[in-house]
């Protein structure tokens, strides 16, 4: 078995030990985006709306630079520091997926995230 790692200047670059993706078996495994702007690096987080969307844009942009798509996602861990944000974070999320094909998900409140951002987001999909 071999591992490839997928590397994409439309998302944010890693800031320590890890790849933005991997892919093994079919299977690739995407790192935890947060609300970094690939083209400046500064943090986007005007609103919890906005800073989802460039969350999940960062998530896209990895599925995609490994060959795979959004309808491909098999499965989504979401962390938030703030539970009350759940339906907002909920709609954006949404906007990504077919309600009707939708990824398995796990949602879950934590004391903090990476640069005090308010939303972290990783998966796993099938690479074609």
């Amino acid at each position: 078995m071999s591992k490839r790692i997928v590397s994409t200047d439309q998302a944010p670059a890693p800031v320590g030990a890890y790849s933005q993706a991997t892919v093994a078996n079919g299977t690739l495994y995407v790192s935890g985006q947060i609300a970094l702007d690939p083209a400046t690096g500064d943090l986007v987080m005007s609103d919890i709306e906005t800073e989802t969307r460039r969350v999940m844009d960062n998530l896209k942009a990895v599925v995609e630079a490994s060959g795979s798509s959004m309808a491909d996602v098999l499965k989504c861990e979401v962390f938030v520091s703030d539970m009350e944000n759940f339906g907002r974070i909920n709609t954006v999320y949404s906007e990504y997926f077919d309600e009707a094909t939708a990824p398995a998900r796990a949602l879950v409140q934590v004391a903090n995230l990476p640069k005090y951002v308010n939303v972290e987001i990783s998966c796993i999909a099938l690479v074609k």
